[in-house]
Formats: structure tokens, C-alpha cells, sequence
């Protein structure tokens, strides 16, 4: 693909502004529809938002050419994303402030690197630990609200799905390296098995699927914005950019822009710990970048 960058920031920017949007279009979806459908429904229309996009690009002919073999590995990766992702991330949006859930997401790099030390056999330098101790100490800062040395929090099994959906996306990228498969085609794949899975857990758990209009239109739109439209977008940006930082860096508006959203649209107020607890986690994915950085020099 021809660089052009000032595409690649059209592309980037649309990107960011509609992931800003996501922490309120959940807990506004919530408000009418639980978990299950939610991602179902969502799901399902990322699959078909998925195969327009192919369509008009005219590569329908590669889902024919697809053997089982080429699609296993994809297959298996869509029970973490979006199946059990989705499902406990949107638990922890339940349970949580919006403001609280979409900062405490962010700490997904730090995990990742922890994670990769087992599973990859990286090491951990002296600047990646201090990466996740901000990560992290930001974290607790927006769980207790501030209250460190109490350390009580609103909903403890709202915290502890939050983070846990962090490790689950972690996974995800790290098991996904294996797999060579086109971006695009892989994440329709991991949603056709995200819907059955989603609609096999909800039929064995006795949760009916039946939506309402508002909840409905809340999955539809996340299913554009979060799962289907917003990942073409952003995976344009970084192929059209001369340099994957040029783009790359923006993502660090997101959280500020969804505080804003969030505030405005769900009326909640924006507290302090919130604000110094995503300076914290900001600041150890920042510092963790320039570890990695340092680390392949």
C-alpha cells in the first residue's frame, strides 16, 4: 500500500474518536441489555460489517479458498477474543463507573508483558518495572477511588473482571503472533465463533437472546464501532503511515476523549483518582514502549 500520511491521520484519528465512544455506548447498551445478547447481537453484526468490507474490496474469493487447516488456529483464537474477552469486560462495565472500567482496560500492555515472560521467554529490564508498578499502582488508584491505605473498593469482582479482561486480551495478541492469516479475514473468523460461542454459552446457561429495540441498536452500533469498521480504520492508519509511531501514538487520546463522552453523555463525574490513576497507567505503557524500544536496539 502507497504511503500517505495525511490519510493515514484521517484514518487514525476516525479510529480513535469512535473507540472513544465505547465505554458509554456499553453502559448505555446495559441499561437494556445484558451481557450475553449484547455480544451476541454485536457479534453477529461485525460479522456482517466484516464481509461487507471484504465484499467491496473485492476478496470474497479468499473466504472460498480458506482450508480448515488454514482457519483452525483463527478458530480456537475467537474463544478469547471476542467470546470470553467480551463477556468479562462487559461484566466488569456492569459492575463498574464507565470511567472506571475503560482506564483500568489500558493496563492490556503492561499485562502483555508480563505475560510474555512465560509464554515467550522474554526478560524483564530494569525500565519494564517500573512500567508495571505505574501500570498498575494506577490501577488501585481508580478501584479504591483514591483510598489507598483504606483500600476499599466500589466492586471488587468488578476490579478483578476488569483486570482479568485484561490478560484474556493479552492472550490474545500474544497466541495471534502465530498466526499468519490476513488481519481482516482472521477477526471475521474469531466473530462468526465469538456469536456461536456466545449463543451455545447463553442456550446452556438458559439466557434468552430475545433484544429489545434500544439494546439492539446499543449492540449494533458496537458491533460497527468496536469490533468491525474501527479496526479497518485503524489498521489503514498504520499501513498508510510512514512510520507505525506516527499513528500509534494517538491511541493515547482515546482515554481522555472517552472521559469527556462519558462525563457529557452518562453524566458521571469525572473524578480525581480516575484522572491520576490513568496519568499512572499512561505513564507505564509509555515507559514500557521506550523499554521495548531500548530492548530491540
Amino acid at each position: 500500500m502507497q504511503k500517505n500520511q495525511k490519510k493515514a491521520y484521517i484514518c487514525g484519528l476516525a479510529a480513535v474518536c469512535l473507540w472513544s465512544t465505547v465505554a458509554t455506548a456499553f453502559k448505555l447498551s446495559l441499561r437494556h441489555l445484558g451481557p450475553e445478547p449484547l455480544l451476541f447481537y454485536a457479534s453477529l453484526t461485525s460479522v456482517l460489517v466484516l464481509l461487507l468490507i471484504l465484499a467491496i474490496q473485492g476478496r470474497m474469493r479468499e473466504l472460498s479458498r480458506l482450508t480448515f487447516k488454514d482457519a483452525r488456529f483463527s478458530l480456537l483464537l475467537g474463544g478469547l477474543n471476542p467470546f470470553l474477552y467480551y463477556l468479562v469486560l462487559i461484566r466488569a462495565y456492569d459492575l463498574l463507573r464507565a470511567q472506571e472500567a475503560q482506564a483500568i482496560n489500558y493496563t492490556w500492555a503492561i499485562t502483555m508483558s508480563l505475560l510474555s515472560i512465560p509464554l515467550l521467554g522474554q526478560r524483564l529490564r530494569g525500565l519494564q518495572f517500573v512500567a508495571i508498578g505505574l501500570g498498575y499502582l494506577g490501577a488501585l488508584i481508580i478501584s479504591t477511588r483514591g483510598n489507598l491505605l483504606g483500600f476499599e473498593m466500589a466492586s471488587p469482582l468488578g476490579f478483578a473482571l476488569a483486570m482479568g479482561s485484561t490478560v484474556i486480551w493479552a492472550l490474545f495478541w500474544i497466541f495471534g503472533v502465530k498466526d499468519a492469516m490476513d488481519p481482516t479475514l482472521r477477526l471475521l473468523l474469531n466473530f462468526c465463533c465469538g456469536a456461536v460461542y456466545t449463543g451455545a454459552w447463553a442456550l446452556l446457561s438458559g439466557i434468552s437472546l430475545i433484544p429489545n429495540g434500544p439494546g439492539l441498536l446499543g449492540a449494533v452500533y458496537l458491533g460497527i464501532f468496536e469490533m468491525g469498521v474501527t479496526f479497518v480504520l485503524w489498521m489503514s492508519a498504520l499501513r498508510l503511515s510512514r512510520t507505525t509511531a506516527q499513528v500509534s501514538n494517538m491511541i493515547y487520546l482515546a482515554p481522555f476523549l472517552s472521559l469527556f463522552i462519558i462525563h457529557f453523555l452518562l453524566g458521571e463525574t469525572i473524578h480525581a483518582a480516575t484522572l491520576a490513576g490513568l496519568g499512572f497507567i499512561l505513564a507505564g505503557t509509555v515507559t514500557q514502549k521506550f523499554a521495548d524500544a531500548q530492548a530491540t536496539k
